[in-house]
């Protein structure tokens, strides 16, 4: 800090102030006004040799650890046009994520084989981050970018032409990121879990990638299809993009060979969903390392191994050498299981079933809320326009009389036969693998393909990746590597927390983690200190939750190495 005197006709005004850069120029504020020169004589004998005194005594009272920042201010002051002050720090827990696993380094690694002018590294970080604590367009994305501590140093065009870039480099990126992330924790390969999902654009017109397809939310508009692998340990693993029309069954080899090939993992077991257990799939990994787990469909079932998966009586419970008739079932806990050898067109493998009276009472509450919503659907004017989801399967349409006459209305009722039939396998659960374990820890591993579906859930629901503005194909399939790293970095968040936290405290608490920025003096937390924030920052090892942070402090938690 120094003197500062300024002259006017009468008077000379003296001021101690602070220089401090800001935005790479060096600028000064006023740190306190201490009088004219005329009115510092009554007090002092020599007025600017005290002032210069006094302010080298505040430079130092400034260096000591813990001072108290008095700030200053002004009622009648109107705050500066366009510039902003509030910051988001939440962040910066993913950036050190992000470095550990060495993203910056894989973004140095493109730059040197491409010729581009833009800070790769500087937008592929806003877009992860911003994927998490702000989703949105990237023209939304590009202005959010502004809200981070650390200021951008790109253009929205800049943003698009890296789109390009991550696109090109997709196998490289999750090749690499894989290895990194070895470092960062244990990855358990052993069992890996694959799934489909697909994701809807607000056009109408198909091109590219975006075609009509089977549509997860019913929608009719063009489509596109996401594989995703899983670790046993939730992580996501590789990714791939493929048109909307493609048939999902087809989608598993070809990534599968990508990891194979580009992750070095030679021996794993893939865990998939019926809709992805064609003939085809399971006998490409019926080989020497490799093995499946299936989800099995009991209606499609042939008839004599149908009549053995619903027989109820020679049921198993795990610990027990005892046999069972589950018509005698009285605990929602107990899973009954049997398992038996097949063989299906050369393919031997094990049938499993498993029973249980709480998946039976959950299997029920979901069609009993279905004929509900039938029951209402026939007694409305518009049933003719009854709409072609789940809950139709249960409404009988007669349009001629007995006599094979025309009728002269439409009659709609519930089938009664229909909801009989679909009774019978209340409760019952197939699966098939072509491995020799105990049945009650192969129901163990299938039973954990609720964590790929919740990484969909919080992709679509939370980064909000659908609906898709991209139209270009190279740009869509970089949208999705943005949210696949932010949902591998929030899976290594969640895991670094010990799992203590839901998915809303997580992501709700990083969007809220706020800064007011005061200018000279550094970031006041506008944020509310919870066990969450306190968990954060003992698992990170450093703090954002002081009452102000300096802006050497935060200079500090914002190097890159």
């Amino acid at each position: 800090m120094k003197l500062m005197i300024t002259k006017t006709k009468k008077h000379q005004f003296l001021y101690v102030t602070k220089s401090f850069r800001e935005n790479g120029k060096c600028t000064s504020k006023i740190i306190e006004k201490l009088g004219t020169l005329e009115c510092l004589l009554k007090t002092h004998s020599d007025p600017i040799a005290w002032a210069k005194e006094y302010a080298k005594k505040l430079t130092e009272q400034e260096k000591e650890t813990g001072r108290t920042i008095m700030v200053g201010f002004s009622p009648i002051k109107i705050i500066g046009k366009d510039v902003t002050n509030s910051f988001n720090g939440g962040y910066l827990f993913m950036q050190k994520i992000y470095r550990q696993l060495a993203l910056h380094k894989i973004c140095d690694d493109i730059t040197n084989r491409h010729k581009f002018d833009f800070d790769l590294d500087c937008i592929f970080s806003r877009l992860i981050y911003s994927r998490l604590i702000h989703p949105s367009s990237k023209l939304a994305t590009a202005g959010f970018s502004n809200k981070f501590v650390e200021q951008p140093n790109f253009d929205l065009h800049h943003i698009y032409r890296a789109l390009e870039v991550i696109s090109k480099e997709s196998d490289f990126i999750q090749s690499e990121l894989y290895k990194n992330s070895l470092t960062v924790c244990k990855r358990k390969t052993g069992i890996l879990y694959y799934d489909c999902t697909n994701y809807f654009f607000e056009i109408e017109e198909e091109s590219g990638l975006k075609q009509y397809g089977y549509s997860k939310e019913h929608r009719p508009n063009p489509i596109v299809q996401m594989g995703l692998f899983m670790d046993a340990d939730g992580m996501p693993l590789a990714f791939s993009i493929s048109a909307g029309n493609t048939n999902e069954q087809t989608t598993l080899v070809p990534i599968e060979k990508k990891i194979l090939q580009d992750f070095k993992l030679a021996k794993f077991i893939v865990c998939t969903d019926a809709g992805l257990s064609s003939l085809a799939n399971r006998k490409f990994n019926n080989e020497p390392g490799r093995g499946f787990i299936t989800t099995q469909s009991i209606k499609k079932l042939v008839g004599h191994l149908e009549s053995w998966a619903l027989e109820p009586t020679g049921w198993s419970v795990s610990g027990s050498d005892k046999l069972y008739d589950i018509r005698e079932a009285a605990d929602l806990e107990t899973v009954f299981y049997k398992s038996k050898w097949i063989n299906e067109k050369g393919l031997s493998q094990k049938l499993i079933i498993t029973y249980s009276l709480k998946y039976r009472e959950y299997q029920r509450v979901i069609r009993n809320a279905q004929i509900d919503r039938a029951l209402k659907a026939m007694k409305t004017d518009g049933a003719e326009k009854l709409p072609s989801n789940n809950f139709k399967r249960f409404i009988k349409k007669t349009s001629v009389t007995p006599d094979g006459e025309v009728a002269s209305k439409t009659i709609y009722e519930l089938d009664s036969k229909v909801v009989t039939e679909e009774e019978k396998y209340d409760g019952f659960y197939g699966t098939c693998t072509n491995l020799d374990d105990p049945a009650s820890e192969i129901i163990k591993i299938n039973h954990r393909r609720w964590e790929i579906e919740e990484c969909f859930r919080i992709m679509k629901s939370e980064f909000k990746a659908r609906p898709i503005y991209l139209s270009r194909d190279d740009r869509i399939k970089a949208h999705f590597m943005t949210c696949f790293i932010t949902l591998l970095i929030y899976r290594l968040l969640e895991k670094k927390l010990d799992g203590k936290f839901t998915c809303h405290q997580i992501i709700d608490g990083l969007r809220n983690m706020n800064f007011q920025k005061i200018r000279g003096e550094g970031y006041i937390p506008v944020y509310t200190r919870t066990n969450f924030t306190d968990a954060l920052h003992e698992k990170f090892g450093f703090r954002t939750d002081y009452e102000i942070i300096t802006p050497e402090c935060m200079r500090q938690l914002t190097t890159k190495h």
